[in-house]
């Protein structure tokens, strides 16, 4: 299951004072499941900006403690900046980066928002994907007359919060708590030092383009409408924003772009655009560098991107879509680039947790023989399955890779793609079914002294050898679907993997037959004996189907084995 990650941005009227900035950032990194990743002052605009990312819950609640600290610690009726601004917590963006959809970023950023309103009686306005009318999706409407204006600003019933009260609040101002796409700060590095050449192809490319001319397109006049503005020419990239510079540091022009919405138009799509439009003015793209984190998706995509060009499978492991990426985007052109410092995910990753499945194999082994309980057969069901699912998708690159069937390869590529996704699932199950066995175990040994110690204790009991039952029912589950992948590639994949494939089908009965021991054990434990009559049934006949799927793949491979 993808993890749950989204990010906030939250701007703060000081940038100054870093004490009052210290304040602000210790209160959210004292909310667990939150990982503050970077703290941006400026003192010209006395305007901090943080940014931070964890799971919604934990996202949610450090941004509330800190817009409440913003309000005590920063005096509006006292600041002067150069950034406009209008609230000791100006702006509150919340950005989704792994599975959460934008509509539950919506709705995260509306109950911070009431929140804001109701406990701290702030006003509160809410803009982009997060605003309830239109006029309010422009940031720079909400914020119109600034702090200063803001007394008047909230005496017009158009301009009714969208939570809070209509009462200036002089020492905290307003706030306005939004809802965006990830922004992704990306620089194309040039092999010219001509910012003029730099620029002709940020215009090119971002969305804004250039100005329309009259005769000559560098010099001649600006065209302009029936009301003075600028007729534009757009560029050829949605949500991107553009501008050429020369960098001193690194001796070369840059063309330097924000994705503004990395769904609309991705990072490798980007680049790739720089790359057409710069060959076309004789200039090369000799790498690029990425300005702060990105979402893991992101270059996974990139990488599936770039195999696709090549007619490659991309049925490969994260690891090699990451290296794949990081190749063709020539991300290690100015410095080394360190995905363990670049991708959210990956420097969200908690270091101190010792996974089994980043153990070698001799060392799991070894673990599980050991007198320690765990791992035990549910998670080394889940790797049997694991594996059953990679030996399919070694036959899908394999048929994809195979001399005469280069005309085939996008379909064993998403077949390897399917597969991937399986097993990655399964793989993270080793861990999960561990996890499911030590929460019993943790649940029998609380207290018990008193009835209401007992009756706490047995509830945890309960839900505990719950989510004990599921947990390998959801492996059965997810390996049933890994006989699909099997079945095609004994029936249309390289057929010197036959066997593979048929070792791969083994590996998947015996993964389902197995998690179904720990299905049963752990029912038996279980009070709720309507529960337990439901999941019994759907593990007979997933493990009846399961027994019946590998007899037919491997009644088929003995036929063609015996033919060849």
């Amino acid at each position: 299951m993808e993890r749950k990650i989204i990010e906030c941005v939250p701007n703060f009227s000081e940038g100054r004072d870093m004490g009052v900035i210290k304040q602000i950032t210790d209160v959210i990194e004292m909310v667990d499941g939150v990982k503050l990743l970077d703290v941006d002052p400026g003192k010209d605009t006395n305007r901090t900006v943080v940014t931070f990312v964890g799971n919604p819950e934990a996202v949610s609640e450090a941004a509330f403690r800190s817009v409440k600290k913003a309000s005590e610690v920063i005096d509006m009726s006292k600041h002067h900046g150069a950034h406009p601004r209008m609230g000791a917590t100006d702006v509150c963006p919340f950005v989704p980066v792994s599975g959460v959809t934008m509509e539950e970023t919506v709705s995260i950023a509306h109950k911070v928002a009431e929140r804001i309103g109701n406990e701290l009686g702030i006003p509160v306005y809410c803009y982009e994907n997060a605003a309830n009318k239109i006029e309010r999706r422009n940031l720079a409407n909400c914020r119109s007359g600034e702090y200063e204006g803001l007394r008047k600003k909230l005496s017009d019933p158009e301009w009714k919060p969208d939570f809070g009260p209509s009462e200036f609040n002089e020492r905290s101002g307003a706030t306005a708590v939004g809802a965006r796409d990830f922004l992704v700060a990306f620089n194309v590095n040039l092999n010219t030092t001509s910012v003029r050449s730099a620029n002709a192809i940020a215009y090119d490319v971002r969305e804004k383009g250039r100005p329309e001319r009259e005769g000559d397109k560098v010099t001649g006049k600006i065209v302009r409408d029936e009301y003075g503005e600028k007729v534009m020419i757009p560029g050829s990239l949605k949500a991107v924003k553009a501008i050429g510079w020369f960098i001193e540091e690194y001796g070369i022009a840059q063309i330097s772009m924000n994705v503004t919405n990395i769904s609309v138009t991705p990072v490798h799509i980007a680049f790739d655009e720089v790359c057409r439009k710069a060959d076309e003015r004789g200039v090369r793209v000799t790498g690029s560098e990425l300005v702060g984190l990105i979402p893991l998706k992101s270059l996974l995509d990139a990488g599936r991107y770039f195999l696709a060009k090549q007619q490659q499978s991309s049925g490969v492991s994260d690891d090699e879509l990451i290296r794949i990426a990081i190749r063709s985007l020539g991300l290690n052109d100015i410095h080394q680039f360190k995905p363990e410092e670049k991708i959210i995910e990956l420097v969200m990753a908690d270091k101190s947790e010792h996974k089994l499945i980043d153990m070698s194999l001799k060392a799991f082994m070894d673990k599980t023989a050991s007198d320690s309980p765990a791992p035990g057969g549910g998670s080394v069901s889940a790797y049997l399955g694991a594996l059953g699912v990679a030996l399919g998708t070694m036959v899908a690159n394999l048929s994809s890779h195979k001399r005469g069937w280069d005309d085939r390869w996008k379909e064993f590529s998403d077949l390897a793609e399917k597969g991937k996704t399986i097993q990655n699932s399964l793989l993270q199950m080793v861990d999960e079914d561990t996890r499911a066995f030590n929460r019993v175990m943790e649940a029998f040994s609380l207290p018990k002294k008193s009835e209401g110690e007992k009756k706490l204790r047995d509830i945890a009991i309960q839900e505990a050898t719950k989510n004990a039952i599921l947990v390998p029912l959801n492996v059965m589950e997810t390996a049933f679907s890994g006989f699909e992948l099997i079945s095609e590639m004994v029936g249309k994949g390289n057929q010197n993997s036959i066997s593979d494939a048929g070792v791969g089908a083994l590996a998947l009965r015996s993964c389902i037959k197995g998690a179904f021991l720990n299905v049963k054990i752990n029912a038996s434990g279980l009070n709720d004996k309507d529960f337990v009559t439901n999941v019994i049934a759907r593990g007979e006949d997933l493990e009846s189907k399961a027994v019946a799927a590998e007899e037919a793949i491997l009644k088929a491979i003995d036929s063609k084995i015996k033919t060849q």
